[in-house]
């Protein structure tokens, strides 16, 4: 009986030369799987499925894994409001931590003898995948081809002509990688540390021009309703801001950041729900939580960031961010209004019940209901007290 092997499956170049190496090389049952954390269509997944089975796997199978990516993982980007280096939403990394789990999950539940992925030794996903599948399915093989044999894209090419494989021989300009917390976009302008990628590059081309006002509803932290209507989950909530903000050319950047394996990376990136998102419940929670909520999140959240960044999304350490994360949201609640423009977008403001800035409280630079005049005298005294006495210890001798 031949032994199994789970291959991450993706239809590309790489995972097809993986398929055939397998099979025939390797002598193994193949069985092919692709997780979609939101970056295809059901036509798409389908024309995957033909290609897998086109090239002699065992079985195909397709983990639906859009909700689960973000109850798991994307939510808590958000109550934490998580973007690397203060730039990335994390678009790409937070999802092959997902990627990885499930197929690790699934080679536990057809009791494979091996996983496998395309990665080579070029990236960051070689480490993410091979680190959580030692984790969640110790006793499974990894098997690598690509980044094992050192193959070059034309060597790849070139065995699976011998097999009687045709392969589009023409690289893409651009690499995309779509997903429901934005899409990446990697070319030649940013295999430099200088170059701005091309209007054409973006998968989502510009088509409005005129201001539009958007008003996005939170409960718990979480969106709930995009211009007045609700929706059942908060990816589909997501799903419809993108629909509206995309075409402004919102969200587009380009990222530089530590590679897991100690060097730079340079990508370009869309992802206008994210970056609304996140700026839109940053805001609110500016006016719905405490200074020193707001201080610690900060913190425990670019921690957060960071080690989901590493694929080290199974540390224990996670889950207790996640408990300090979720519970801080129990006051983030109420609506956020935005005026979407090109390329750009303005938060106008909130409205929300739990608003720390009430004026039956006072206003700012003006008037204060809580405390006299004369309390703030004497607070000033006490708060700075230490600091005095210190100066009053440590000061130089006239």
């Amino acid at each position: 009986m031949k032994k199994k092997v789970v291959l991450a499956f993706s239809g590309g170049l790489d995972t097809s030369f993986c398929c055939i190496y397998l099979t025939k090389d390797l002598d193994l049952e193949v069985h092919s799987v692709i997780v979609n954390t939101g970056g295809f269509s059901k036509e798409e997944l389908k024309q995957i499925e033909e290609r897998a089975y086109s090239l002699g796997v065992t079985s195909h199978h397709a983990v639906d894994a859009v909700k689960g990516y973000y109850d798991s993982c994307l939510k808590y980007l958000v109550f934490g409001n998580v973007l690397k280096n203060n730039t990335y939403p994390l678009s790409v990394s937070a999802e092959r931590v997902t990627q990885a789990t499930a197929i690790a999950n699934y080679a536990k539940e057809i009791g494979a003898d091996f996983v496998a992925h395309g990665s080579t030794g070029a990236g960051n996903d070689q480490v993410r995948f091979d680190m959580i599948f030692n984790i969640v399915v110790p006793k499974v093989g990894i098997i690598t081809p690509i980044r094992d044999l050192k193959l070059s894209r034309e060597a790849e090419i070139e065995y699976l002509h011998k097999h009687g494989v045709e392969i589009n021989a023409e690289k893409a300009a651009y690499s995309i990688n779509k997903g429901i917390w934005g899409t990446s976009v990697g070319g030649k302008e940013t295999l430099t540390s200088k170059g701005m990628l091309p209007e054409s590059a973006w998968p989502t081309q510009v088509t409005k021009t005129e201001a539009e006002d958007l008003e996005l509803e939170f409960v718990k932290g979480e969106l709930v309703a995009v211009n007045g209507t609700k929706y059942n989950h908060p990816v589909q909530a997501i799903q419809a801001l993108q629909e509206i903000a995309a075409p402004f050319g919102i969200g587009r950047d380009i990222h530089v950041g530590d590679t897991i394996i100690g060097i730079k990376g340079r990508v370009g990136f869309e992802a206008a729900a994210p970056m609304v998102i996140i700026k839109a419940h940053h805001a609110l929670e500016k006016h719905t939580l405490t200074k020193w909520q707001l201080s610690w999140k900060d913190q425990l959240a670019m921690f957060y960031g960071n080690w989901m960044h590493e694929g080290q999304f199974h540390d224990p350490i996670m889950r207790d961010v996640e408990a300090f994360l979720q519970n801080t949201q129990k006051t983030v609640n109420g609506k956020v209004f935005i005026q979407l423009l090109p390329y750009r977008f303005l938060v106008i403001g909130i409205e929300s019940d739990n608003d720390l800035m009430s004026s039956k409280f006072g206003s700012y630079g003006e008037m204060n209901e809580g405390y006299t005049g004369d309390d703030v005298k004497g607070f000033s005294k006490i708060f700075g007290n230490q600091v005095s006495i210190w100066h009053k210890v440590n000061a130089p001798n006239p």
